[in-house]
């Protein structure tokens, strides 16, 4: 199957349920709350996070030769991109989308849900993938950990 298909079937599966599915289904299970015109906050954080995680799977595609699905990832170290600003760009992106729907829905289900969905990502992170990466890409990528934020942005590019 070609990359593109690979990394956007992925895509559908992992992200769209995690960051899209659960959300709304959490959503339409809760009281609806007037939010007033923080609700309109959504709609950024939304369309900034499902950007910022198609950015993410077109790097890994075009510069890193993989897809986001650790059993098919990156051949080559991708630091660039929104990579240069944070460490974990598609996590983060995940995350706005989740709080861009809670805005949206008005519901505070989803807001709870990516607090307890943060410290999960945080620990697969520091668990499995940096140390994975550390061995794969060595050097480079141990520069790169020390140059670039784990989750919060930089707004000037760290490499």
């Amino acid at each position: 199957m070609p990359l593109v298909l690979r990394a956007l079937l992925f895509t559908l599966v992992a992200p769209v349920s995690v960051g899209v599915l659960l959300p709304w289904w959490l959503s339409s299970r809760s009281m609806p709350e007037d939010w007033g015109p923080w609700r309109h906050l959504g709609w950024p954080l939304l369309a900034a996070g499902v950007a910022g995680y198609l950015w993410c799977v077109r790097d890994f595609v075009v510069r890193g030769g993989g897809t986001p699905n650790p059993f098919d990832p990156p051949l080559r170290f991708v630091a660039s991109g929104l990579y240069r600003h944070v460490r974990n760009p598609m996590y983060v992106a995940v995350g706005l989308t989740i709080i861009g729907q809670a805005c949206l829905w008005p519901s505070r289900a989803p807001l709870l849900y990516v607090l307890a969905l943060w410290p999960v990502f945080h620990g697969f992170v520091v668990l499995y993938e940096e140390p994975h990466l550390r061995r794969v890409f060595g050097a480079p990528y141990a520069e790169y950990l020390r140059r670039v934020p784990r989750w919060v942005p930089s707004l000037r590019a760290r490499c």
